[in-house]
């Protein structure tokens, strides 16, 4: 089963454990949602409703959220000690005044409490208004552990790399799929809902029932990266192309598939026909830029060390201005 075990919660929890030693708090307030994922294993679609999870330095854990989240959290992990629930969003009651409610009645209102993100509430979407804990519990002492907690996430477990590992096979298989479609005359969507379908198909069915996704409604992915076909395809975080994919376009893919809430990246180019001279020059200084970064490339070395490597030799090759941000994406986070 492709998922995260127990005791991989359990040594999360005990490296928290050992922050709040360290910093003597009582408890920790997680509001950030890939953090109380990390610890708990609990995944949710976050809204203008505030949310957090309490970890107290016993051992027991809390789950301050909507109504709506109760049958959620109690399906997806058997961490939480307690669940405590409001209705709505802001309700007649502010839900954060209820959570300041809630921590007096844990008698955490003059402790010493960590926070990831605020000591209150942050939405995604937006829409959120509301005070901060800091007002409503005046004799406690707000600390943060936000660096602890991207510390803590940044090295990967042997679990974790194993999840990732079973990621990018069914990444690899998107992309295949993703490539073996790819013709001209054809929209970039219509490839790429094609060949995530078909890849997540297979992935389920080799899977088995007892997979699911968690970070994304469907198993496997593979597109063209918002629309970066043609000259799209130099507009990094493109949004969409407005025609069909033709012969000569330079395509700039990416793939993806959920294991355990883990999620590899694998991005790639294709060229749709026989590449033209620019485009296999442009390509052979973009190998010798990566080869630049593998050179430097060890444990221990510095990200920033990597990308001076880079930036050095792409003036030594002068395509310096071609460079429009940092080299490589980490998994790290």
């Amino acid at each position: 089963m492709y998922t995260v075990p127990t005791r991989e919660f359990e040594r999360r929890l005990s490296l928290l454990y050992r922050v709040m030693d360290e910093k003597r708090l009582d408890a920790a307030y997680i509001v950030n949602p890939t953090n109380i994922a990390y610890f708990i294993g609990f995944y949710y679609l976050q809204t203008e409703r505030p949310a957090a999870v309490v970890v107290r330095r016993n051992g027991d854990i809390y789950f301050f959220g909507p109504l709506l989240e109760r049958d959620h959290v109690l399906s997806q992990t058997k961490l939480v000690s307690r669940v405590y629930t409001y209705r709505d969003y802001p309700g007649e009651v502010h839900p954060i005044r209820l959570f300041a409610d809630w921590l007096r009645e844990l008698h955490l209102d003059s402790s010493a409490i960590g926070y990831d993100s605020t000591p209150g509430y942050v939405s995604y979407w937006g829409g959120y208004k509301g005070p901060s804990l800091t007002e409503l519990l005046p004799s406690a002492k707000f600390v943060s552990i936000s660096d602890d907690i991207y510390s803590m996430r940044l090295v990967k477990s042997d679990v974790e790399i194993e999840l990732l590992r079973e990621s990018a096979k069914w990444a690899n298989l998107a992309h295949s799929l993703l490539q073996d479609y790819t013709a001209p005359d054809m929209y970039d969507y219509e490839i790429s809902l094609r060949a995530s379908l078909d890849a997540s198909i297979m992935m389920k069915k080799a899977l088995g029932p007892g997979y699911k996704p968690l970070r994304s409604e469907y198993p496997a992915y593979a597109g063209f990266r918002g629309g970066q076909v043609g000259e799209h395809g130099a507009y990094p975080h493109s949004i969409s192309v407005e025609r069909p994919i033709k012969i000569g376009d330079v395509l700039v893919t990416g793939a993806t598939a959920d294991v355990g809430g883990y999620m590899a990246e694998l991005e790639r180019n294709l060229f749709v026909g026989k590449p033209s001279n620019d485009v296999i020059k442009y390509h052979e200084i973009a190998l010798k830029l990566q080869d630049a970064a593998l050179s430097v490339l060890r444990p221990g070395v510095k990200a920033s060390d990597v990308d001076r490597a880079v930036i050095k030799t792409a003036k030594e090759l002068g395509v310096i201005e071609h460079l429009l941000h940092h080299s490589g994406h980490g998994l790290g986070a």
